[in-house]
């Protein structure tokens, strides 16, 4: 009876997991965002504008970068592009941004934001501001409004010009231009504050966006906007998509050839990890590049080397005339601590990678970081129950490679 129910378990699983991989892969591949190499993206060049006692210099451009990077991150999870060129001028470079007008705006306003009182004397400037964030009204009007937090000095300045304002306006400014004047009621000392006005959602979140960021130093133009193609280009991804289903069959032939019926098994583990992993990229925003690619083979070798680690220990335990579950159980307790270093060691070497590189270098950490967790979350959990559940169906040993 144990044998027919593990017969029926494993059947009713490779079915489960042919009809998901049938269904799953189309929409995955769709929706996964890919980098500027294999889809193109937006290019923008904006030259720092000098004003009378402002020049431009390194540091300048340097702060600029920084708080530009700070906007573009906060687009999405996105792969970019961000560098000076000449003395004056920043490239920036979005994969696949479907609305280049709203992103041209995020980066290049100033965002300079200051209250004042009727008279026009500045009170407070944006250089206090801790955090903004868009929410809606709660008075079903469909508005939304920003919500603003000052540090210990914005908020006793703020405390100090509402208190000289009661009754009277508080203009707020942003870029020179008012957007919302409301009256003060009365001291607001806990160095919070809103800022209202006719906004969608999106305008409320694209100017916390701004706020939050900080005001850049300088003005700046836009001298070039415009769409850029692959860098890769169509045929070399092409080559690249059709070299890795090659290797990826291969190491299929490979398992099965070598380790006969655990090779099987090894298999349908590496069908779960690609579904693991190309639905946690997707889910997570996580942007594509060629290097990520890189990643993804190199996640998808160390998942077949841990069925490896694992398999050559059970081999060696049936040589010593242990039962086959046994072995399985003694193979996987030997593995595990070969198998937990090496991908621990990988993980903070991808998560040093993070959190120093950019672009293509983190492109790469994160999917190879995404890879070495669903190959250690599949192996030990998947493959281990498979393995158990076939030495419940036949215990000849020469099906192990024995």
């Amino acid at each position: 009876m144990q044998r027919n129910t593990s017969i029926a378990i494993i059947a009713v699983i490779v079915l489960a997991i042919g009809v998901i991989s049938y269904f799953a892969f189309p929409p995955l591949f769709k929706n996964i965002n890919l980098g500027l190499d294999l889809r193109g993206g937006l290019r923008v060049v904006l030259e720092a504008q000098e004003t009378e006692g402002e020049k431009v210099t390194a540091d300048t451009i340097n702060k600029a970068l920084g708080i530009l990077r700070t906007r573009v991150d906060a687009l999405g999870v996105k792969e970019t592009a961000l560098y000076p060129q000449g003395d004056k001028r920043v490239v920036i470079e979005i994969a696949g941004e479907d609305d280049p007008e709203a992103a041209v705006n995020i980066l290049k306003n100033t965002a300079q934001l200051q209250f004042m009182d009727e008279e026009g004397n500045v009170l407070l400037t944006g250089k206090n501001l801790v955090d903004a964030q868009a929410r809606m009204k709660q008075d079903g009007s469909g508005q939304a409004e920003i919500t603003l937090e000052f540090d210990k000095e914005g908020a006793r300045l703020f405390g100090e010009a509402t208190t000289a304002n009661v009754g009277r306006p508080l203009i707020i400014v942003i870029d020179d231009e008012a957007v919302s004047a409301p009256i003060v009621n009365g001291p607001i000392m806990d160095g919070n504050a809103v800022i209202t006005g006719n906004f969608t959602a999106k305008e409320a979140q694209d100017m916390a966006v701004l706020l939050r960021s900080g005001a850049l130093p300088v003005s700046f133009e836009v001298m070039e906007k415009r769409s850029i193609g692959p860098t890769l280009g169509a045929d070399s991804l092409d080559k690249s998509i059709n070299a890795g289903i090659v290797g990826f069959i291969a190491i299929l032939i490979f398992m099965i050839g070598y380790y006969r019926l655990p090779g099987a098994i090894a298999d349908i583990s590496l069908f779960i990890y690609t579904l693991l992993v190309l639905g946690t990229m997707v889910a997570l925003g996580a942007v594509l590049t060629l290097p990520g690619i890189a990643g993804l083979a190199l996640s998808i070798g160390m998942a077949v080397d841990a069925n490896v680690i694992i398999y050559e220990h059970i081999k060696e335990e049936l040589r010593l005339g242990k039962t086959l579950v046994a072995s399985i159980e003694s193979g996987f307790k030997r593995a595990f601590v070969a198998i937990f270093d090496s991908n621990v060691t990988t993980l903070i070497t991808a998560a040093v990678l993070m959190y120093f590189g950019t672009g293509p270098i983190k492109g790469f950490a994160v999917t190879l970081s995404i890879g070495i967790v669903a190959s250690m979350l599949v192996a030990l959990t998947f493959t281990r129950y498979m393995l158990i559940l076939s030495a419940n169906v036949t215990k000849n040993k020469k099906l192990y490679g024995v």
